[in-house]
């Protein structure tokens, strides 16, 4: 009895263990954080942004705009406005207000849900959301593949809900998810016809070989007007080629 308990003992912190490692270490977790150190932020690159969402609380706006990342001003700002077909973030209105109050370029996106259908999902994005001239095209953040359908039907469901909200703006919406998640289920062509977003933490450069617009470097950031940490973005190109991007410029390039 006693050396069952001790095998039992040990299997649970050899699992609890891994399970540390995997969400906080590795560095090809999703969640990795920095445990040692200042964060090391990616070289060459100027316009800098974050994305927020109720989980940063209540925003000090007023000290925000005095916030440089890497020596540089924030220029974009990306609100979480719904996820599923059936949940609102409780801050989205009030920080998507003061984004645009403030002169930053702000953006909204929709956390998917594989508990709703994909036309349910983008007509309450739709409903919930009212998109202007100078904001960023409609973000779609994907992260979870459904257990019960094969990456083609998960496929054409995601392609449903950005052909839907595509139709609503005019513009192709943004994908963002993490690299490994691209390359498994998002690989098809088509994808490649949408501004990519791509998530990948603490690494020198993207090892994504495609091409992308944004990456999210890391969610550990810090700046004033914000309690906590806050996810870091940098933009693929010149503060010109992001206001070409966004909707109702004259020219869209992707």
């Amino acid at each position: 009895m006693r050396a069952a308990w001790w095998i039992g003992g040990i299997g649970m912190s050899v699992f609890y263990a891994w399970l540390f490692y995997f969400f906080f270490v590795s560095p090809t977790g999703f969640r990795w954080r920095a445990l040692y150190g200042d964060v090391n932020y990616p070289k060459g690159y100027e316009i800098h942004g974050i994305d927020i969402s109720h989980y940063q609380g209540t925003i000090d706006w007023d000290a925000l705009r005095d916030g440089m990342i890497e020596g540089c001003p924030l220029r974009f700002v990306v609100i979480k406005a719904t996820e599923g077909s059936s949940r609102l973030d409780r801050n989205f209105k009030d920080n998507f207000a003061q984004a645009r109050e403030y002169g930053y370029i702000r953006g909204a996106y929709h956390f998917w849900s594989n508990r709703s259908s994909a036309k349910a999902q983008a007509y309450f994005f739709l409903d919930k959301v009212r998109l202007r001239d100078g904001d960023l095209p409609p973000v779609l953040d994907v992260e979870y593949a459904p257990a019960d359908k094969s990456i083609e039907e998960f496929q054409q469901d995601i392609l449903t809900w950005l052909h839907v909200v595509e139709d609503k703006y005019h513009v192709k919406p943004i994908i963002y998810t993490y690299y490994k998640f691209k390359e498994k289920y998002l690989g098809a062509p088509v994808f490649d016809d949408y501004p990519y977003w791509i998530a990948h933490y603490y690494v020198d450069k993207v090892e994504y070989k495609g091409a992308w617009k944004f990456w999210q470097h890391t969610d550990a950031g810090k700046l004033p007007g914000i309690k906590g940490d806050v996810d870091f973005n940098i933009y693929n190109g010149s503060y010109y080629d992001l206001k070409k991007l966004t909707i109702g410029s004259m020219v869209n390039d992707y």
